[in-house]
């Protein structure tokens, strides 16, 4: 069976892929359709952007279609970057443009109120319109400087809860153990594997 993920981050469906490697699904992604036109990711919570992608990609090629919303939740900054997580800096998408913003609106912030946390919301949704969804979260902080080469996005400045590492400075099979999108796609493994069966 077809899965499709209504992403064009490569980085995304790839830890997707990744995750789903043991199950009979085969992924498949929007540049697989390119055809496929997304409409605009304007609802106000990552559940709400996830179901708009996967609901429309899905009505377009007449597959049951994943789609994940996720993004950066900082306290300091009363949840922002949020549902805005990557235009946060500009329409352009710009992760380094993201980062330097980032860092600039928390200059000011003292050292134990820089709690973070990137939340996933997946939505499953089937051409005739059924529908799943699921929501992870990890916890950290956020750091002073970019460090690793693995991440993207903020994955250079989330420091992890063991305060040491940032998830840049983790390897896909180490981050699929414990990141955002992996918790969310463990919960929605169960109605995965059962629709493979």
């Amino acid at each position: 069976m077809k899965l499709l993920i209504a992403s064009g981050n490569k980085h995304k469906v790839a830890e997707i892929k990744e995750l789903l490697a043991d199950s009979s699904w085969q992924v498949c992604s929007l540049a697989d359709y390119p055809q496929v036109e997304l409409p605009p990711e304007d609802a106000p919570t990552f559940e709400g952007n996830a179901y708009i992608k996967a609901a429309a990609a899905a009505k377009a090629t007449g597959l049951w279609t994943l789609a994940d919303d996720s993004g950066l939740a900082v306290d300091y900054l009363q949840g922002e970057p949020g549902v805005r997580s990557a235009r946060y800096a500009g329409e352009d998408k710009d992760d380094d443009a993201n980062n330097r913003k980032l860092l600039a609106a928390m200059t000011d912030c003292p050292p134990d109120e820089r709690t973070a946390r990137f939340v996933c919301a997946l939505a499953l949704v089937s051409a005739e319109g059924e529908s799943f969804t699921a929501n992870g979260t990890c916890e950290g902080r956020i750091g002073y400087e970019e460090r690793g080469t693995m991440g993207f996005g903020y994955d250079p400045l989330f420091i992890m809860e063991d305060g040491t590492h940032t998830m840049a400075e983790l390897d896909m099979a180490a981050k699929n153990e414990i990141s955002h999108r992996a918790k969310a796609l463990r919960q929605m493994l169960p109605v995965l594997l059962k629709l493979a069966e």
